[in-house]
């Protein structure tokens, strides 16, 4: 997926040299996953596709309905639909930056049998539903976004409805959404089932059109993976393996925390994870809520203690203003806390050098300013 990504940043033609099958393959499968957030068909139905490239075709047999989409290689003389692109004007279509053309593009419904060997009504139903099909990879090739509300709607994620995250996410998002972004969200959903979670992900996945996205979870949720999206297996109170995660899927982007909702769990992760988040990325933290439950690591007797997630984020404020701050040295952390937003349960942490100027030196620290800033006349002392 990083190459194809890769060679959607460049010009088509030189994507055109190098495209292969199996990337056309990998393309088609990223449209057929998209298609699924349009209408289509009442019934499967069959479209050809028509790829070329480097001076020969390439046939595919996409298959859309209500029970998914699949994609398999070959040529089909029955399939009621045909699309025929150049490969390298789509994947910049489906990759690139927003606006890609589509000049190359030819669509066509196969031409209907004589009325008087078929029942006119069946053929006009099988018509509607290839124009339907279509419509609905041709959306897919060049969809407008989505907001984050219909997306958690369509996969199911919690975080519209159980929750009322997607707008907060949605306002700290829209920057990075055309960006080649990784994100790695802690906690996958389903439990102990092993094809059963991963519905954030797939709003993510689908959000991040060019973006790559993990999940972490402590059972194994592989049976979800797909292309662009990927799970792991591990815990997040682990931080040696924390680490070794983001090595290996990094440089992070965004990391959002899902997971145990534990407060040291928390609390450690941030303290692996937010240091190997690049500069201009973005930490979450959902459900602090359990700050205040005794059962999560919570409901701590002193208000705001550190050890709760809510109470290390206040923490946080300090950090963000370290440059003013008598009593301790500023740590390299807190050198990186740009911006602090908190909402209903839910934290965004910018990072950004925090290197602003402080006060002036000339300021007393120590004094009453009613002495210094407003001294009282000779003959009144």
């Amino acid at each position: 997926m990083e190459h194809l990504l890769a060679l959607a940043a460049g010009s088509e033609q030189e994507s055109r040299a190098v495209l292969t099958e199996d990337d056309a393959a990998l393309l088609l499968t990223e449209i057929a996953g998209r298609a699924t957030l349009f209408d289509g068909p009442p019934e499967p139905v069959t479209v050809q596709i028509d790829l070329g490239t480097a001076g020969k075709q390439l046939g595919y047999l996409v298959t859309v309905g209500p029970g998914g989409s699949t994609v398999e290689p070959g040529w089909s003389a029955d399939a009621p639909a045909r699309i025929r692109q150049d490969l390298a004007e789509l994947l910049h279509a489906v990759y690139g930056r927003p606006g890609g053309g589509h000049a190359t593009r030819e669509i066509e419904l196969m031409p209907a049998p004589p009325p008087e060997e078929v029942d006119p009504a069946a053929v006009f139903r099988r018509r509607r539903a290839a124009a339907l099909a279509v419509h609905q990879l041709v959306k897919a090739s060049s969809a407008e976004p989505a907001d984050l509300d219909t997306l958690a709607l369509r996969f199911g994620s919690d975080k519209w409805g159980d929750h009322w995250y997607t707008p907060h996410y949605q306002r700290h998002f829209a920057p990075y959404r055309e960006d080649r972004i990784r994100l790695l969200e802690i906690g996958v959903g389903g439990y102990d089932a092993p094809d059963q979670g991963g519905e954030s992900l797939r709003m993510w996945k689908h959000y991040f059109r060019r973006g790559l996205v993990h999940g972490l979870d402590i059972f194994d949720k592989s049976r979800i993976d797909e292309p662009r999206l990927r799970t792991h297996v591990g815990s997040q109170a682990d931080p040696v393996f924390l680490a070794g995660l983001a090595a290996r899927i990094g440089p992070l982007d965004v990391v959002i925390d899902d997971g145990s909702h534990l407060s040291a769990d928390v609390i450690s992760s941030f303290r692996t994870l937010f240091p190997l988040v690049r500069p201009g990325g973005l930490y979450v933290i959902e459900d602090l809520q359990t700050s205040y439950w005794t059962g999560w690591n919570g409901g701590h007797p002193e208000s705001g203690h550190p050890d709760t997630s809510l109470g290390f984020l206040r923490t946080l404020v300090d950090a963000l203003h370290h440059q003013e701050r008598l009593d301790v040295p500023a740590a390299e952390l807190d050198r990186w806390v740009g911006a602090l937003h908190v909402y209903h349960n839910i934290a965004f942490i910018e990072k950004r050098l925090n290197a602003e100027q402080g006060s002036p030196a000339w300021i007393p620290r120590d004094l009453d300013p009613s002495v210094w800033m407003y001294p009282q006349p000779e003959e009144e002392k």
